[in-house]
């Protein structure tokens, strides 16, 4: 299989953890994993770009460089209200008109408005620059709750560590769960982070902050076979059911319900992978109680059956 071409566009001051994010994903041979991809930057004048850290970095290679890539990485953009240069933006939309995915992490949003390509489509970025994102590019339906927002062809993440959700996710979705869990796991990382970026926005002063839900998470994650719901989990949380649900609403910005199917998708998606179990096994294991929801609940999570998914991504 060709290595999937990622390059980034670096542009002055270039967030350094921003590309960080991407080149760590996608750019780092790890012993043991096979590599699926190959890493490079790019900037509009190749040479000497400065960081926010302080430091040059040295870029080889100018905007040609797109025209080889399968992905292309937008690690933050400093200037959201400045227009980018017309060779950016021309690039930019000939490498998607191609074909190429365009991801754009925390920041790097508001470049990826400007080339149009998000009128009409669902984006976020990092929570405090959500109402500037939406006040200057009115077109576009900003989220400002979610980690990241994936539409196949672009792809947005809020901000900072989100970056590397969205990485960690496009490489699911390219690889399957088991690829993208090993290379978390090099990276001392969850393969996925539960709930939406607001659990991180700084609260009124007024807000007390809830208790943990790590520890009733934790317990349910290890019982998604048995007949969960949001009573039982309340019990085990030692609080009413009310409580809880809006423990869930304000730290991971789902209900109770939601988390536990991502839960048991996620977890039938790795038996898919990993072993040659059948459906009705899986459902069962996972607590989905039957191989026809497991297939209704997988099909409308991820688009594609249970079937199709093994075939794709099993071993």
């Amino acid at each position: 299989m060709p290595a999937h071409r990622v390059v980034a566009l670096v542009l002055p001051p270039q967030s350094s953890f921003e590309l960080a994010c991407a080149a760590e994903v996608f750019g780092v041979g790890r012993p043991g994993l096979p590599s699926r991809y190959a890493f490079g930057v790019c900037a509009e004048r190749p040479g000497s770009v400065p960081t926010l850290a302080g430091y040059d970095m040295t870029v080889g290679e100018g905007l040609e460089a797109l025209e080889a890539a399968d992905t292309v990485v937008i690690p933050g953009w400093q200037r959201p209200e400045e227009p980018a240069s017309p060779e950016v933006i021309t690039a930019l939309r000939r490498v998607h008109e191609r074909g190429a995915r365009l991801v754009a992490i925390c920041s790097g949003a508001f470049l990826l408005a400007q080339t149009g390509l998000l009128d009409g489509r669902r984006a976020t970025t990092h929570w405090r620059m959500a109402a500037d994102l939406a006040t200057r590019f009115p077109e576009v339906e900003v989220d400002p709750d979610v980690l990241y927002v994936d539409l196949g062809d672009l792809a947005t993440s809020a901000g900072t560590a989100a970056g590397i959700d969205l990485c960690l996710h496009l490489v699911r979705a390219d690889h399957g769960a088991s690829y993208a869990a090993q290379v978390a796991r090099h990276m001392v990382m969850p393969p996925h982070r539960e709930g939406g970026q607001l659990q991180y926005a700084v609260p009124p002063a007024t807000e007390r902050p809830s208790e943990s839900l790590a520890p009733v998470l934790d317990w349910a994650a290890e019982r998604l076979h048995e007949p969960l719901d949001l009573d039982a989990l309340a019990v085990r949380a030692g609080v009413s059911a009310r409580t809880l649900a809006r423990r869930f609403a304000e730290q991971l910005g789902v209900s109770p319900g939601r988390w536990l199917l991502a839960q048991r998708v996620a977890a039938a998606r790795a038996l898919l992978e990993e072993t040659d179990l059948p459906v009705e096994t899986i459902a069962t294991r996972v607590g989905l109680s039957s191989a026809a929801n497991l297939r209704r609940r997988f099909h409308r999570a991820l688009r594609t059956t249970p079937a199709a998914y093994r075939r794709s991504f099993g071993k």
